[in-house]
């Protein structure tokens, strides 16, 4: 079998790996014996685990670009934003372990990331923007830009709460809402802040 076959052989179990059975799934042992791959065979297609979930986290967040290019622009620039909200949370909610195996990284103080996961993110980050736009058309860019940049810090923040019963004990929060309830109280303070510099 070719390299890069084998490369996505073991990325494709080791993502259904972590579906099902959480991120504590996804060691090298438990890997090789799915993928029937000796331990050493995998050492040699990914030096380490660390790339190995470095590149699920790439396949993450391409999914989720996919799914957010997909939102159909309509004449109601709020009402896509908040559609786009609504394919970001259902992505979160619908792929838990994945999410978090995504988020989870970003809490290790030695991470650095590189310019292919930056680019990335960015690219989430220009839609946002691009809707942003849209809504407050009077903002300069460079605001606009910061704007979408906090916002979307913001929602990741928060995502972590949809990987987790963390609020299921808060009966008066809907952990599937509250995302919501901060894009549109952000954009509101945005669009008055705007009006009152204008």
């Amino acid at each position: 079998m070719e390299k890069d076959n084998i490369q996505n052989l073991l990325l494709q179990i080791g993502r259904k790996m972590v579906q099902e059975k959480g991120t504590e799934a996804l060691t090298v042992r438990k890997l090789s014996e799915a993928s029937g791959c000796s331990v050493g065979a995998i050492y040699n297609q990914f030096a380490n685990m660390e790339n190995f979930i470095v590149i699920q986290n790439y396949m993450t967040l391409d999914e989720l670009s996919g799914l957010l290019a997909q939102v159909k622009i309509t004449e109601n620039a709020f009402g896509d934003l908040n559609k786009l909200l609504q394919v970001f949370v259902d992505y979160v909610s619908d792929n838990k372990n994945l999410w978090f195996l995504l988020y989870s990284s970003h809490l290790r103080n030695d991470r650095t990331y590189s310019y292919f996961y930056m680019k990335k993110v960015v690219k989430i980050v220009s839609m946002i923007n691009g809707f942003i736009c849209r809504i407050v058309p009077e903002m300069e860019r460079p605001e606009s830009v910061v704007s979408a940049h906090v916002l979307w810090l913001t929602l990741f923040a928060l995502s972590a709460f949809l990987t987790k019963d963390i609020l299921d004990s808060f009966k008066k929060v809907n952990k599937k809402t509250i995302c919501q309830l901060v894009l549109n109280t952000y954009m509101a303070g945005l669009t008055v802040l705007e009006k009152n510099n204008g």
